[in-house]
């Protein structure tokens, strides 16, 4: 077997080899009391460039054209009649 099945096995979960653990990281870090680029960084989450502008003008003729197709496919079902009516061609 390889080493790190054998550890797997041996804890029930998976295994870090490194003993480095991500979660006591985290834990330690902590958030920071004061952040001095908090002031520089907030231009960025406001006004225009806030999420919601952001991607408000990304597709800006899709509503339109969701209109007018659907419109021309209720038109074509309802008021234009096949030529054809069902006879089979030859």
């Amino acid at each position: 077997m390889l080493p790190t099945r054998v550890l797997r096995a041996a804890r029930g979960s998976k295994a870090n080899i490194t003993g480095f653990n991500m979660r006591a990281f985290k834990e330690a870090a902590g958030q920071p009391r004061y952040d001095p680029w908090e002031r520089a960084e907030a231009w960025r989450y406001v006004g225009t460039f806030s999420r919601w502008n952001r991607f408000k003008g990304s597709l800006p003729g899709l509503g339109t054209a969701t209109v007018a197709f659907t419109g021309y496919c209720l038109y074509e079902h309802f008021f234009i009649q096949d030529e054809d009516h069902g006879e089979a061609h030859h």
